[in-house]
């Protein structure tokens, strides 16, 4: 770094109080004050940059055009405060389940729901079960997202489209902050609630989102790392606390003996949960304050995420949860660290021993290797993006991963009998053979 001395005592004054004040603003905008000031780069600090452009590439980053054409380019969060990272996922409701269509109408599965009187069921009845199919996607998988009247299209790196249901529960309703460098940090909303409500945030709605490597961030958050340890062992990675907090800048709250208190996550070595309602907070420079809230740390904690290397992400239940020890951990993976997702491939065994082999679509739903599995196990979720599986056995609720390592999970979930089968597109035949989850014996998948 260099230091350059401007003259004038005047002036000087003049720009020391107006740093304090970007200082001041950045901090309450999550953002670090070295970051709300825009160096120039020069020879002589390029290799600087470019040092602090890797330290962050994990960070979302897009370019924004609202419905009045402005455009806004720069690190992004959903919703002001939830997800930031290439490994977050972005929710919604798809419009339609295009693979239905492929099935004999006589041929899909089937709920009974019993009708009973004091504990004795006097009738029954079948339907099919619900084909309706949430999305989730990898914001790293993502290429584009896009407002078309009820709907918000989105479109994968490989090319897949969804239409999602606007109206629905989709993260695009949420909103996204925007730290833009020419316009400062910006709130954008676009849902179609929000715009009917007139609660539209200061640089207007949505109309697309592009995602994009990220560029240089200055001084950006640092992201939490660490180990997070259940019943049955520790799961590594990036972390995010109650769902939520994902970085250094965001704050822990609870209760105690004293009042209310807000920690800053860069201040916490570790948390130990101490009871249903409390937990144990030892700080960096060793103090220990106990935290008592039904909220944060408390039962009333929605889990704690873990980018896990092995399986992908793992969301640990609060009854589950024994503590976690936060360590240095960079950087996440950076939006070109996410490869075009390719289509599922492999071969089906059923129980009365057929083998078919071909293309796959597993619960009449995920067609592509970045689409998951998601299944829990004592309290743990998983989602594990299909190409890192390698095997599964419905019947035994086994999991195999392309590392070897086998995973005995429930069977519920992707696992669990809500699941509506497989299609086999095999080469050279017209239609597609379809399986019934129950007559399911083994699936393999090919690389």
């Amino acid at each position: 770094m260099t230091r350059s001395t401007i003259a004038g005592g005047a002036l000087v004054t003049v720009l020391v109080l107006l740093a304090l004040a970007a200082g001041h603003r950045a901090l309450e905008q999550d953002v670090d004050p070295a970051a709300a000031t825009s160096p120039a780069i020069t020879p002589s600090t390029a290799a600087a940059v470019e040092d602090e452009a890797q330290a962050h590439p994990g960070f979302l980053y897009g370019r924004i055009t609202t419905d009045a054409g402005t455009t806004y380019e720069g690190r992004l969060r959903w919703g002001g405060d939830q997800e930031a990272f290439w490994g977050d996922y972005f929710n919604g409701e798809k419009d339609e389940n295009p693979w239905v269509a492929h099935v004999p109408p006589q041929r899909l599965p089937k709920e009974r729901h019993s009708i009973g009187i004091f504990g004795f069921e006097i009738a029954h009845r079948e339907r099919p079960i619900d084909l309706g199919r949430l999305f989730m996607a990898r914001f790293g998988d993502i290429a584009r997202i896009e407002a078309r009247g009820r709907d918000v299209r989105v479109t994968l790196k490989s090319g897949t489209v969804f239409d999602l249901d606007r109206l629905e529960a989709s993260d695009f309703d949420d909103g996204v902050r925007v730290w833009d460098g020419r316009r400062g940090v910006v709130d954008l909303h676009g849902g179609v609630e929000r715009a009917i409500a007139g609660e539209i945030g200061a640089g207007g709605r949505i109309r697309t989102i592009e995602l994009l490597p990220t560029a240089w961030l200055g001084g950006a958050p640092d992201q939490l790392h660490g180990t997070v340890r259940t019943r049955q062992g520790g799961f590594t990675g990036f972390v995010q606390w109650d769902r939520e907090e994902c970085v250094g800048t965001d704050e822990l709250d609870g209760h105690t003996a004293d009042g209310d208190l807000g920690l800053r996550f860069d201040t916490i070595r570790s948390i130990a949960r101490r009871s249903r309602d409390s937990s144990l907070v030892t700080l960096l420079d060793g103090r220990e304050i106990v935290l008592s809230d039904t909220r944060e740390v408390g039962h009333g904690n929605r889990g704690i995420y873990v980018d896990d290397r092995r399986y992908g992400r793992v969301l640990i239940s609060w009854d589950a949860f024994e503590r976690v020890d936060f360590s240095p951990g960079g950087s996440g993976p950076a939006y070109g660290d996410f490869p075009p997702g390719r289509p599922l491939t492999g071969r089906v065994t059923t129980r009365a021993g057929r083998r078919l082999a071909g293309q796959l679509v597993y619960d009449l739903d995920e067609s592509e290797t970045t689409e998951t599995l998601d299944a829990p196990s004592q309290g743990v979720d998983y989602t594990i993006p299909f190409g890192r599986i390698a095997s599964i056995l419905p019947q035994r609720a086994r999991v195999t991963l392309q590392s070897g390592e086998e995973l005995q999970l429930e069977r519920t979930g992707d696992l669990g009998e809500g699941n509506a089968g497989m299609l086999i597109f095999v080469d050279g035949r017209e239609r597609p053979e379809y399986v019934p989850w129950t007559d399911v014996e083994q699936v393999d998948f090919e690389l």
